[in-house]
Protein backbone atom coordinates (compact mmCIF):
# COMPACT_ATOMS: atom_id res chain seq x y z
CA UNK A 1 0.00 0.00 0.00
CA UNK A 2 1.29 3.60 -0.92
CA UNK A 3 1.67 6.04 1.95
CA UNK A 4 -0.98 8.48 2.34
CA UNK A 5 -1.05 12.04 0.83
CA UNK A 6 -0.79 13.68 4.25
CA UNK A 7 2.42 11.81 5.63
CA UNK A 8 5.18 14.10 4.25
CA UNK A 9 8.29 12.61 5.32
CA UNK A 10 9.11 9.57 5.80
CA UNK A 11 9.84 8.36 9.48
CA UNK A 12 12.55 5.41 10.91
CA UNK A 13 11.06 2.62 12.94
CA UNK A 14 13.69 3.79 16.06
CA UNK A 15 12.00 7.47 16.05
CA UNK A 16 8.16 5.78 15.60
CA UNK A 17 9.39 3.79 18.10
CA UNK A 18 10.34 6.41 20.35
CA UNK A 19 7.54 8.29 19.88
CA UNK A 20 5.56 4.84 21.27
CA UNK A 21 7.15 4.93 24.25
CA UNK A 22 7.24 8.93 24.82
CA UNK A 23 3.74 8.84 24.35
CA UNK A 24 3.57 5.49 27.21
CA UNK A 25 5.72 7.65 29.41
CA UNK A 26 3.81 10.87 29.35
CA UNK A 27 0.64 8.89 29.76
CA UNK A 28 1.68 8.06 33.01
CA UNK A 29 3.59 10.92 34.47
CA UNK A 30 2.55 13.90 32.18
CA UNK A 31 -0.31 15.24 30.10
CA UNK A 32 -1.54 13.26 26.80
CA UNK A 33 -4.50 14.64 24.71
CA UNK A 34 -5.96 11.46 22.77
CA UNK A 35 -7.65 11.42 19.75
CA UNK A 36 -7.98 13.59 16.73
CA UNK A 37 -10.46 16.46 17.84
CA UNK A 38 -7.89 16.65 21.47
CA UNK A 39 -4.98 16.85 19.22
CA UNK A 40 -6.41 19.52 16.76
CA UNK A 41 -7.61 21.62 19.91
CA UNK A 42 -4.07 21.56 21.95
CA UNK A 43 -2.61 22.31 18.61
CA UNK A 44 -4.80 25.55 17.95
CA UNK A 45 -3.96 26.89 21.67
CA UNK A 46 -0.53 25.94 21.34
CA UNK A 47 -0.43 23.25 24.46
CA UNK A 48 1.61 20.38 22.13
CA UNK A 49 4.90 20.08 22.72
CA UNK A 50 5.06 17.29 20.04
CA UNK A 51 1.97 15.25 18.54
CA UNK A 52 2.35 12.12 16.82
CA UNK A 53 -0.38 10.92 14.03
CA UNK A 54 -0.98 7.56 12.49
CA UNK A 55 -0.16 6.31 9.31
CA UNK A 56 -2.95 4.04 8.56
CA UNK A 57 -5.79 6.25 9.37
CA UNK A 58 -8.56 5.67 6.97
CA UNK A 59 -10.20 7.66 5.68
CA UNK A 60 -6.71 9.83 5.52
CA UNK A 61 -9.00 13.26 5.69
CA UNK A 62 -9.74 12.61 9.68
CA UNK A 63 -6.01 13.79 10.16
CA UNK A 64 -4.79 15.24 6.63
CA UNK A 65 -5.04 19.03 8.78
CA UNK A 66 -2.63 17.69 11.46
CA UNK A 67 0.52 18.50 9.71
CA UNK A 68 -0.41 21.78 7.95
CA UNK A 69 -1.89 23.00 11.39
CA UNK A 70 1.47 21.82 13.21
CA UNK A 71 3.48 23.86 10.77
CA UNK A 72 1.59 26.91 10.99
CA UNK A 73 1.88 27.30 14.50
CA UNK A 74 5.20 25.54 14.33
CA UNK A 75 4.97 22.38 16.92
CA UNK A 76 6.54 19.44 15.88
CA UNK A 77 5.12 16.54 14.20
CA UNK A 78 6.09 12.78 13.77
CA UNK A 79 4.06 9.95 11.76
CA UNK A 80 3.98 6.59 12.98
CA UNK A 81 2.67 3.29 11.35
CA UNK A 82 0.16 2.26 13.63
CA UNK A 83 -3.11 3.95 15.41
CA UNK A 84 -3.58 0.54 17.40
CA UNK A 85 0.44 1.56 19.12
CA UNK A 86 -0.75 4.76 19.60
CA UNK A 87 -4.20 3.59 21.54
CA UNK A 88 -2.07 1.20 23.63
CA UNK A 89 0.77 3.85 24.50
CA UNK A 90 -1.79 6.27 25.50
CA UNK A 91 -3.46 3.30 27.34
CA UNK A 92 -7.09 3.19 25.94
CA UNK A 93 -8.70 0.08 25.10
CA UNK A 94 -9.14 1.64 21.45
CA UNK A 95 -6.97 2.68 17.91
CA UNK A 96 -6.24 6.42 18.51
CA UNK A 97 -5.76 8.41 15.22
CA UNK A 98 -3.39 10.88 16.90
CA UNK A 99 -2.33 12.12 20.13
CA UNK A 100 -0.44 15.00 21.44
CA UNK A 101 1.88 15.47 24.43
CA UNK A 102 0.82 18.48 26.33
CA UNK A 103 3.46 17.81 29.22
CA UNK A 104 6.11 15.66 29.10
CA UNK A 105 6.43 14.33 32.62
CA UNK A 106 9.31 12.56 32.89
CA UNK A 107 9.63 11.88 28.62
CA UNK A 108 10.79 15.32 28.58
CA UNK A 109 14.65 14.04 27.65
CA UNK A 110 12.92 11.47 24.94
CA UNK A 111 10.76 14.44 23.29
CA UNK A 112 13.38 16.89 22.99
CA UNK A 113 15.23 13.88 21.03
CA UNK A 114 12.61 12.69 18.99
CA UNK A 115 12.21 16.84 18.23
CA UNK A 116 15.75 17.11 17.15
CA UNK A 117 15.90 14.07 14.80
CA UNK A 118 12.33 15.08 13.04
CA UNK A 119 13.94 18.34 12.74
CA UNK A 120 16.92 16.62 11.07
CA UNK A 121 15.02 14.09 8.27
CA UNK A 122 12.89 17.47 7.37
CA UNK A 123 15.91 18.83 6.18
CA UNK A 124 17.02 16.16 4.97
CA UNK A 125 20.16 15.58 7.23
CA UNK A 126 19.25 12.68 9.17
Amino acid sequence: MSKPFYIKFEVPKEIADAAYEALQITAKTGVVRKGTNETTKAIERAQAKLVVIAGDVDPPEVVAHLPLLCEERRIPYVFVPSKEKIGDAIGIDVPSAAASIVKEGEAEGLVKEIVARVEALKRGTS
